[in-house]
């Protein structure tokens, strides 16, 4: 089954189109990523499938099931989103407990202590970061909070927004890594928006390019190790990487 369709989707933000007849398909099961110079419409599309957009026309599906964007509460129990900034998107004056239990509370599943337990975890922390605030956190145990904060609701997509890019390049790798084992773990999708295709290389098993709202080409991670992509953009950005990451 797909787990995600997008059909001709066109997203505005105050008339503004900013994403332009998007088409793709991301199986059940895969890492997928949206790459692309900033200002690319990645990002939208993420906030779109997730609810938190809901001025766009064409079709989203979920694992078959159309998306209706007045329903948010469905979909955040089949998709939840991990965001760039480890530092904004905690709660400053909320502990570790009260961030992991809120989704739970809003749609009545008990238990909120064992599953907190649990979700710690599986992220990699131990019980002495329960009852921490942010600031008593590094940024790195920060993104495995907002990690866990998605896992609580026990969806089947995570989209996974720049979730490294705010990160000390120490700490990048541990995350990835630990993304990759729950993916293993939980049966998990990803669709990740990211610019740095070693990331790409590393997660996921395909690859759409996007150049000013569209997508100008779908690629695999094969196409990636070698090359060989078929858009003069694609080959620009895949360029591009290689002497960032020489430099």
């Amino acid at each position: 089954m797909s787990a995600i369709e997008l059909n001709n989707l066109n997203i505005a933000y105050s008339s503004v189109q900013v994403v332009h007849g998007a088409s793709l398909t991301v199986e059940e099961g895969e890492s997928f990523a949206l790459v692309g110079e900033s200002g690319s419409g990645k990002s939208t599309i993420l906030k779109a499938i997730c609810g938190l957009n809901d001025e766009w026309t064409g079709e989203i599906k979920l694992y078959g099931e159309k998306v209706d964007p007045r329903k948010r509460a469905d979909i955040s129990r089949i998709s939840q989103m991990v965001f760039q900034d480890p530092y904004g998107s905690l709660h400053p004056r909320k502990t570790v407990d009260t961030t992991l239990s809120e989704p739970l509370t809003i749609h009545g599943i008990k238990d909120n202590g064992d599953r907190v337990v649990e979700m710690l975890n599986a992220v990699g922390l131990d019980q002495r970061y329960r009852f921490r605030f942010p600031h008593q956190m590094s940024g790195g145990q920060r993104q495995r909070v907002a990690i866990a904060r998605a896992l609580m609701l026990k969806p089947k997509l995570m989209l996974l927004d720049e979730p490294t890019s705010a990160l000390d390049v120490s700490v990048q790798a541990e995350i990835l890594n630990l993304l990759k084992q729950l993916r293993k773990d939980q049966n998990l999708t990803f669709l990740l928006v990211t610019h740095d295709l070693p990331v790409v290389s590393f997660l996921c098993d395909r690859l759409a390019v996007m150049k000013k709202g569209k997508i100008v080409e779908i690629a695999t991670r094969d196409q990636l190790a070698k090359g060989t992509f078929s858009e003069p953009y694609s080959q620009e950005l895949y360029q591009a990487s290689k002497h960032e990451h020489v430099a």
